[in-house]
């Protein structure tokens, strides 16, 4: 029998189907979609062994995050491991740690720090991952500009980094170091004592006050053989003797090794640069001077010198070097691979080739004179050494899965360098020695020893202040690693060391005080701390959100806490520089006049943070928590 079915009812039954179906793609939209989860970062810093004032920086910043919601995790590693994270594997969100540098930051320095055009690479340049076009404009103009318009790229550069803040600047402190001074005089608070040039301008105590050293040490013009005994030597006064807490210079000597290079004083008394710098001044070091022939070229000249082992640097070293810094495979990997150090500097010269034995071209970009005379600051290297490290790096015959090379990942032992030290020994973990190179040209002291080839007399050490003449003013150096800044501090004050090399935490102070034979030399420190920030993640990657975490951290209550008053709050990376830093971004009246705390008299301003981050688009769980993603 047929069954009719009225219109009304097919038309019922339709919109019936039509409902259904539509409950259950709702069902399946809900049901398919994730709930938001409460946000996750982990800070990375170093231990409070290792670092004191580090560790209070990401404890505070842990118990303020934790405060307006998100989940943290704080994860403590060794120095080396945090910059190989940081640096190298680029594996973080936030980490606390202090810029390399013992002298003020350059302007020129946010080049490598922050230009999208070394976002791919490892190391000191760019590792936070900032791309932004504005920033990049401006370190271009720094760079072309000169006087007053420079003035005004380098300010209007430091507004927008700041607004920004791929890393939040949080303190300079004072470099806090105890010295012995009855065998050495020249500590100095003016600059960095255990700087490369604060080293060389020490005087031994009871010299007769000529400017040269203590007697140099026998050697061979073509090896390090040394004829007195290492013990014996660091028991007379021709020894320096310095004492740390940080054992990477006595298992690593590459200069250019990102995770073990802090400041890079001891292998800075290792390799030459072509330049050196005092304030704002550049005087020649290996070279003997350079001069402009055109708007793009350099020629540079250098002084006769030699490696420690013997081999007589040429202009060739110096075309290598450059080209290694660029790429240290020299196209023998498929991808180049730059050097995690000193890529700022080297960028600014865009060719190298050597016009004889001491006369090297250099072909420059468009650039002011102070930032061409900072690309001359490098570490000159030895071709004949580094050149057979241009090979993909292998573990017992295993390539790695990136491109590395055995130049980055060597220690550099026996390192082969032209500068004032030179190698001896070393036990991992325990202590290092060097000794002076008596054919250094600082040592060079009779000119007719360098006769020309017209039997004129010339002075080896022409265009470098007579303070470096005939320096270093010890024949050996040793550095003894200790576990702490108290067994450092009173190392010094027995007289079994002349100072310490690690930045000393203020609770050494005191000790330092009730010693009658050690002084406090204070400095403010060019490695100012900072919290810096992944920028290729989410949320880092948001500028309005890392602008909210740099309000989080209450720098005031740091400086009087973390370093009991021995460092000065700051805004600018540029703030210990002899750039001028704007009004705009100067710390005035104790608050960050860019990104102030959340301040409730004293004590951080949970509501008002919370609020910041609402505005911005996020949203909180019912028991407070921060959610993972915004609306």
């Amino acid at each position: 029998m047929t069954r009719s079915i009225s219109r009304r009812a097919a038309l019922a039954g339709l919109g019936l189907a039509a409902a259904s179906a539509g409950c259950l793609g709702r069902t399946e939209n809900i049901a398919g979609r994730d709930p938001p989860e409460q946000l996750t970062l982990e800070i990375n810093a170093t231990p409070a062994d290792a670092d004191p004032n580090g560790i209070r920086i990401a404890r505070q910043l842990e118990e303020h995050l934790t405060a307006v919601g998100i989940d943290v995790r704080l994860n403590t590693v060794g120095q080396t491991d945090l910059w190989r994270k940081v640096l190298i594997n680029q594996n973080f969100d936030l980490y606390v740690g202090q810029f390399v540098e013992t002298e003020p930051f350059d302007p020129d320095a946010l080049y490598g720090l922050t230009h999208s055009r070394f976002v791919a690479e490892s190391g000191w340049q760019n590792p936070f991952g900032l791309t932004e076009m504005a920033v990049d404009d401006l370190l271009e103009r720094q760079r072309r500009a000169a006087g007053r318009d420079r003035d005004d790229a380098v300010d209007a550069l430091q507004e927008t980094v700041c607004e920004l803040q791929p890393f939040s600047v949080v303190a300079f402190p004072d470099a806090l170091t105890a010295v012995q001074e009855s065998r050495f005089d020249g500590w100095t608070e003016d600059r960095q004592p255990l700087s490369v040039t604060g080293l060389l301008e020490l005087d031994d105590v009871a010299a007769d006050g000529s400017g040269g050293g203590g007697s140099a040490t026998n050697a061979s013009a073509g090896g390090v053989e040394t004829t007195t005994d290492a013990a014996a030597a660091d028991a007379t006064g021709d020894a320096l003797r310095l004492v740390t807490t940080d054992d990477r210079i006595t298992e690593n000597w590459n200069p250019i090794a990102a995770e073990y290079r802090n400041h890079g004083t001891f292998t800075g008394l290792l390799y030459d640069p072509l330049v050196r710098a005092d304030g704002d001044e550049f005087f020649p070091w290996l070279a003997t001077g350079w001069e402009r022939v055109d708007e793009t070229t350099l020629d540079v000249t250098l002084r006769e010198a030699r490696w420690h082992d013997g081999e007589p640097v040429t202009a060739s070293d110096v075309a290598f070097t450059y080209a290694f810094l660029r790429d240290t495979s020299l196209g023998n990997v498929e991808t180049p691979v730059p050097t995690p150090r000193f890529r700022g500097r080297s960028s600014v010269v865009e060719g190298a080739r050597a016009r004889g034995e001491s006369t090297v071209r250099l072909t420059v970009a468009d650039v002011n004179e102070t930032v061409a005379a900072r690309a001359l600051r490098v570490p000159i290297l030895p071709e004949h050494v580094w050149s057979e490290r241009t090979g993909a790096a292998t573990i017992a015959g295993f390539e790695f899965d990136f491109e590395t090379t055995e130049a980055i990942v060597s220690n550099n032992p026996d390192p082969v360098g032209s500068g004032p030290l030179r190698f001896v020994e070393a036990t991992a973990g325990e202590s290092v020695a060097f000794e002076r190179n008596p054919d250094h040209f600082l040592v060079r002291s009779t000119p007719e020893d360098d006769a020309d080839a017209s039997g004129e007399t010339a002075d080896p050490r022409a265009g470098v202040p007579s303070r470096y003449h005939g320096k270093p003013a010890f024949d050996r150096l040793r550095i003894e690693v200790l576990p702490s800044d108290i067994s450092a501090v009173e190392s010094v004050a027995e007289g079994l060391a002349d100072a310490t090399v690690s930045n000393l935490g203020p609770e050494s102070v005191p000790r330092i005080g009730r010693s009658a034979d050690a002084r406090l030399v204070s400095g403010r420190s060019a490695a100012f701390y900072h919290v810096g920030y992944n920028v290729r993640r989410s949320p880092l990657s948001n500028p309005r959100f890392r602008a909210v975490i740099a309000r989080l951290i209450d720098k005031t209550a740091i400086v009087d806490g973390a370093f009991d008053g021995y460092a000065r709050a700051a805004t600018s990376p540029l703030a210990a520089s002899s750039a001028d830093v704007p009004e705009s971004v100067a710390w005035a009246d104790g608050s960050d006049p860019v990104h102030p705390f959340f301040d409730d008299g004293g004590s951080l301003d949970v509501a008002a943070a919370r609020e910041a981050l609402r505005e911005i688009g996020y949203r909180f769980d019912g028991e407070g928590r921060l959610l993972s993603r915004g609306r």
